[in-house]
């Protein structure tokens, strides 16, 4: 018997199976039934379908969202190469297990894109199909920065104390909840957060408690080609980690007079201080100033080995004013406020440990400040206790002031 070969059924298959039929013989067997029997010239001939291709951004596609894949596929045929070009530009890609071509890399905003696929038929005979498309451009762009805080940039690998904030700042005003979907989160240990909006442009995250010891935090902004307002888009992903060193938090009593130290819970410094006097005045325009050290638990923002101080950086100008001063190279300042408190060397107080004395800013000996300048991370804690005036979240990073129950979002 001839063994046949597989025809593509339609039209053009059925007329093939008659015509080869006419060219037969019939034959009786030994049932009674006929059959026929065919020569060599009845062999049929395969039938070839034109292959179809398929590319994903269609041809003549504007405002394509670059996140998209290009995404090309043959069938009754084989894809043999694709081209992807923005003008000298050439974008990668790769074939997939399942004979479909993918770009493996991000298009740009803004380019036309020219796709040009080849391939063949079952009889191996070649297609070449070109097509294009432009993907959109928006109106405006937004791009990220990470912070250590409003002073100073969070520097990638860097190691940072137990209160440090995850801050992403974005160069423009974005939705929020677009926001928060873009930013990734991961730590080692892995711990819950929750974010807190300091304005449309600032985000911060923590998590319930102050980081353990030696966690690893590594943060991912993926929003190329994402949404982030009305006529904003994210310009580029970008990402950042850093890491916390040991556990140092200091607690400055405003009733005792005393800083001690605890690095991993272990007591290793207790320095005789004077807090704010307490009290207040009236500024040059009018606003309320205190000098009662905020309460609450502070974050380190910076250190200065020396700094000029003066009533003039909150309000107090008037050199006549009996609150008015400048204090010029004060020794070995960290900073804990934007409002301007800080830990330093007061040398002129003779109250250290007995009475609170100055503006605001916690007064320690040389020795005691020189210590602290040495060893205090920006990052670390300086929660500041009995004290009648409370810290506001805005004022440094007060993130730890707020319980985590209703601490943002």
């Amino acid at each position: 018997m001839i063994q046949r070969r597989k025809v593509i059924i339609g039209a053009v298959g059925v007329a093939a199976a008659t015509a080869a039929a006419g060219c037969s013989s019939p034959a009786k067997g030994r049932d009674g039934t006929t059959s026929w029997v065919g020569t060599a010239a009845d062999t049929e001939q395969a039938i070839v379908v034109p292959v179809r291709l398929s590319v994903t951004p269609a041809d003549g596609n504007t405002d394509v969202l670059p996140l998209k894949p290009i995404v090309v596929s043959a069938t009754d045929g084989k894809l043999e190469s694709v081209t992807v070009t923005a003008g000298k530009a050439k974008i990668d890609g790769a074939m997939q297990a399942d004979g479909t071509w993918r770009s493996t890399e991000n298009l740009a905003y803004g380019k036309k894109y020219t796709v040009t696929v080849e391939a063949t038929d079952s009889a191996g005979a070649k297609t070449t199909q070109d097509s294009s498309f432009t993907t959109m451009k928006p109106e405006n762009t937004a791009t990220v920065t990470f912070q250590a805080n409003a002073m100073l940039a969070l520097d990638e690998g860097k190691t940072y104390g137990a209160g440090q904030p995850v801050i992403v700042r974005f160069s423009r005003a974005v939705n929020r909840n677009a926001a928060e979907k873009a930013i990734e989160i991961k730590t080692s240990p892995a711990v819950k957060g929750k974010f807190y909006w300091r304005d449309d442009q600032t985000v911060h995250w923590r998590p319930a408690k102050y980081w353990t010891a030696g966690t690893r935090v590594d943060v991912t902004v993926n929003m190329f080609g994402v949404k982030l307002g009305k006529t904003t888009y994210g310009a580029k992903n970008t990402s950042t980690h850093f890491r916390i060193g040991r556990q140092l938090i200091a607690i400055s009593d405003n009733r005792t007079h005393v800083t001690k130290v605890y690095i991993d819970g272990k007591l290793v410094r207790s320095m005789k201080s004077s807090l704010g006097k307490g009290g207040g005045t009236t500024g040059a325009n009018g606003e309320q100033i205190s000098y009662w050290t905020a309460g609450g638990p502070h974050v380190v923002l910076g250190r200065k080995r020396k700094h000029t101080m003066s009533s003039a950086s909150y309000g107090i100008t008037d050199p006549k004013d009996p609150n008015y001063y400048v204090s010029e190279n004060i020794e070995f300042c960290t900073r804990i406020t934007y409002s301007g408190e800080y830990l330093h060397a007061a040398p002129w107080n003779g109250s250290l440990g007995r009475a609170n004395l100055s503006h605001g800013c916690i007064n320690l000996s040389t020795a005691d400040a020189k210590w602290v300048y040495n060893n205090f991370l920006v990052g670390d804690i300086v929660d500041v206790r009995n004290s009648p005036r409370h810290l506001p979240i805005w004022n440094g990073l007060g993130d730890w002031t707020v319980s985590f129950d209703k601490y943002g979002r």
